[in-house]
């Protein structure tokens, strides 16, 4: 191998391993979130509140943007993604209040 291709593969093992240490700590932090979106869901049960939130969720939504804006990242990618997690907080209260 020359030098170049040599360097490259190294860099883009650098990449890589670091690729994979965000990708774990996004599945913690995402773990950690729904701990918490679990026990407002227990909470909104017991005090018959409904499952979702349009003006919380709004709120978040325009902070996050806020947030991908200022960390030079797409904030209408931000934007969908929380919309995901969203949904998937708004299912997990609803089976609470079953």
């Amino acid at each position: 191998m020359t030098d170049s291709v040599t360097r490259a593969a190294e860099l883009l093992k650098s990449h890589r391993e670091s690729i994979d240490r965000l990708d774990a700590i996004l599945v913690f932090t995402l773990a950690e979130r729904f701990k918490h979106t679990q026990a407002v869901g227990v909470l909104k049960a017991e005090h018959d509140l409904p499952p979702s939130d349009p003006a919380r969720e709004s709120q978040q939504i325009e902070r996050l943007q806020d947030l991908a804006t200022q960390a030079d990242l797409d904030p209408e990618f931000a934007a969908k993604f929380l919309n995901f997690v969203i949904q998937e907080v708004i299912k997990h209260h609803e089976q609470h209040k079953s």
